[in-house]
C-alpha cells in the first residue's frame, strides 16, 4: 500500500483531525524508514520511487519499469505471476499513472500514457480499479484496447459498481474504470477506495491456490501536497487510512497475509505548526514539489520484522520477494 507523497507531516495532520486521535496506521507493530533518492537526484518522483519498489533498482526521474539505461526491469508483479500468484491494483489516479504503471509497464517516460496502456493490455494483471479509460479507448492511434482486453476474457466495467453486489467467478480477470481521466477528489464525491480494496482482496483470493499480491495507492495525497492544500491532504490521507483498516482486518482474520504501507516520497514539506488546536490545525509547506525527507514503512504479518530499520527504497522489493519465497 502506497500513500503517494505521504510523509510524517501528512500522517500527523490526519491523526489530529480524527475525533479520537487514532488511525489504523497505529495498528502496525513494525515501523521503519526508507531513503527515497533516485539514481542521480536526491529528490525523487513517483516513477523512480515506484520502480525502486517494483523492480529493486534505483533509476532516473520519470522512468517506468526501466533502469538508468532504459533497459526494462523485471517487476515484482511479473515475478509473482510466473509463480501463479494473482496480481491486482486499486488506485485513486489513472491506472496508467506513474506509481501503478511501474508494476506492469516498461517505458522510458511516465508521460507515455498510451504506450503504458498498451503494456497494461498485454500484461497478466488480474484486476485493476482506477481512472484512465481515455488511454484505452480515445487514443491517437485509434486502437480500442478495451476490445483487445475483452478478447482475452478480461471483464471491463466502465462505471463504479456496487462492490458488495458484484458477482465473479474464481480466477476471473477484471478492469473497472472509475473515471475517463482522473477520479474525483474524496471531498467531491469519490467513495470507492476502501470498498474497492475489500472487493479486490476477495476477488483475487477466490481460487488463488498460490495467493495474491495487491497494490493499493492513495494517489491524491500527493496532489494535495503539490497544491499546498491542507484539507485536500487530510481528506485523502484519512480515506487511505480507511482502506488500510480493511486490509488489516483481512490480514488479521487470514493470518497469512503480509501488509506493507509506505510512501514513494514526501510532497510539500508539510508540517503541523505552532498554534494548532483540535479541529483547527495550523499547517505549512516549504515547497510545492517533492522533498528528500525519509518516509515511514509500516509492516504487519508474516515477515513484518524484516521491515524495521533504515534502508533504501529498493529493499522493499527484496524484502517482499523474500517474504513470498521467490
Amino acid at each position: 500500500m502506497i500513500g503517494d507523497g505521504m510523509g510524517l507531516g501528512q500522517v500527523t495532520a490526519a491523526l489530529y483531525s480524527t475525533p479520537r486521535f487514532r488511525l489504523n496506521l497505529e495498528r502496525f507493530p513494525v515501523i521503519g524508514l526508507i531513503k527515497t533518492h533516485a539514481v542521480d537526484n536526491l529528490i525523487t518522483d513517483s516513477a523512480a520511487g515506484a520502480t525502486a519498489f517494483a523492480s529493486g533498482c534505483k533509476t532516473y526521474l520519470g522512468a517506468i519499469g526501466v533502469n538508468r539505461d532504459t533497459i526494462p526491469t523485471r517487476t515484482i508483479f511479473e515475478i509473482a505471476q510466473k509463480k501463479g500468484i494473482r496480481t491486482g491494483l486499486v488506485v485513486t489516479s489513472e491506472i496508467t499513472h506513474a506509481t501503478p504503471a511501474c508494476f506492469y509497464a516498461h517505458q522510458p517516460l511516465r508521460s507515455m500514457y498510451e504506450q503504458i496502456a498498451e503494456d497494461f493490455a498485454s500484461s497478466k494483471v488480474d484486476l485493476a480499479i482506477g481512472g484512465g479509460k481515455k488511454y484505452f479507448l480515445h487514443r491517437y492511434d485509434r486502437q480500442n484496447l478495451i476490445e483487445v482486453m475483452e478478447k482475452k476474457n478480461v471483464r471491463v466495467l466502465d462505471e463504479e459498481p456496487k462492490w458488495r453486489q458484484l458477482d465473479y467467478g474464481p480466477n476471473e480477470r477484471m478492469v473497472c474504470f472509475t473515471a475517463n481521466m482522473q477520479p474525483k477528489r474524496k471531498v467531491k464525491g469519490r467513495h470507492y477506495l476502501a470498498p474497492a480494496t475489500s472487493f479486490a482482496m476477495n476477488f483475487l483470493d477466490k481460487g488463488a491456490e498460490n495467493g495474491f499480491m495487491l497494490l493499493v495507492e492513495g494517489s491524491q495525497i500527493d496532489w494535495g501536497g503539490h497544491a499546498n492544500d491542507s484539507n485536500y491532504i487530510i481528506s485523502e490521507t484519512l480515506d487511505f487510512d480507511k482502506a488500510i483498516g480493511k486490509v488489516l482486518d483481512f490480514a488479521e482474520k487470514d493470518g497469512e497475509t503480509l501488509v506493507v504501507v509506505t510512501a514513494d516520497h514526501e510532497t510539500g514539506g508539510y508540517s503541523v505548526k505552532n498554534g494548532s488546536r483540535r479541529g483547527n490545525l495550523k499547517t505549512g509547506f516549504t515547497t510545492g514539489s517533492h522533498t528528500a525527507t525519509m518516509v515511514p514503512v509500516y509492516a504487519y504479518g508474516p515477515g513484518a520484522e524484516k521491515f524495521a530499520g533504515i534502508y533504501n527504497n529498493t529493499e522493499i522489493f527484496d524484502k517482499v520477494r523474500n517474504a513470498l519465497g521467490i
